[in-house]
């Protein structure tokens, strides 16, 4: 059962709030009582609150990823956050917390870190998998996560059959298995683009513009190592020609 101690109105009505979204057993004390039998976990906005189980802190704004760590306590060695990531243009994110799915995003490539950054603030057991497919998009994503243990997985059978009415739904199923995936564990990924990634990029280029515009093989080669988004690349040719 999990506990909640505080004495800050807001943390606690949310806290009780996602509880209760997830049919979670629970119950409620003051800060400093003494926590009821069969109690797993705690979670408190309280920094000096002592107990013999898990402590989770809580904040205002903060109260999914505290529930979804206490729920994790109370599944014990199964507790760590696992965050898996299915490169490319728009990568499908899955964080997994206690062996389950809690959480699941698909956002442009230009915000997935910040995404996979939040998911593990502060919780220094997380692993983040990355997909190996994708490359220049899994590189940039790897340069961006900062301080965080990351495991780069084969791809190969991650991606699953989509029945009736899942279509959209692959990317984050994808990145599901990845998280569910021991991979190889790695600082960050160097990959220079191939020239079928650069054409690629050019071929973006002229179906994005309107002037069927096709830039230059090295402003290309910048997009596709993520140093340039597309129309950047764009703005710069217009404004050398």
């Amino acid at each position: 059962m999990i506990v909640v101690a505080t004495a800050d109105f807001e943390v606690y009505h949310e806290v009780v709030g996602e509880l209760r979204e997830r049919d979670v057993e629970f119950t409620t004390i003051e800060p400093g009582d003494a926590l009821p039998p069969g109690t797993d976990a705690v979670v408190t906005s309280d920094d000096d609150l002592a107990v013999d189980v898990p402590v989770v802190r809580a904040a205002a704004g903060n109260a999914r990823l505290a529930v979804e760590r206490a729920v994790g306590r109370v599944r014990g060695e199964r507790s760590r956050t696992v965050v898996g990531v299915d490169p490319g243009d728009r990568p499908g994110i899955a964080v997994l917390r206690g062996g389950i799915v809690v959480a699941a995003f698909q956002v442009p490539v230009t915000d997935a870190a910040e995404v996979v950054r939040e998911e593990v603030a502060d919780d220094e057991d997380a692993v983040v998998r990355v997909g190996d497919g994708a490359r220049m998009a899994g590189a940039r994503i790897l340069d961006e996560l900062g301080d965080v243990t990351v495991e780069l997985v084969d791809e190969t059978g991650t991606t699953p059959h989509l029945g009736s009415g899942a279509r959209g739904m692959g990317d984050v199923l994808a990145a599901t298995n990845i998280a569910l995936t021991p991979g190889e564990e790695v600082e960050g990924r160097s990959v220079d683009p191939t020239e079928g990634e650069i054409e690629v990029v050019k071929a973006r280029s002229r179906e994005r513009s309107e002037e069927n515009r096709t830039i230059t093989a090295e402003l290309a080669r910048r997009v596709a190592a993520g140093d340039l988004t597309l129309e950047e690349a764009l703005a710069e040719h217009r404004d050398d020609a």
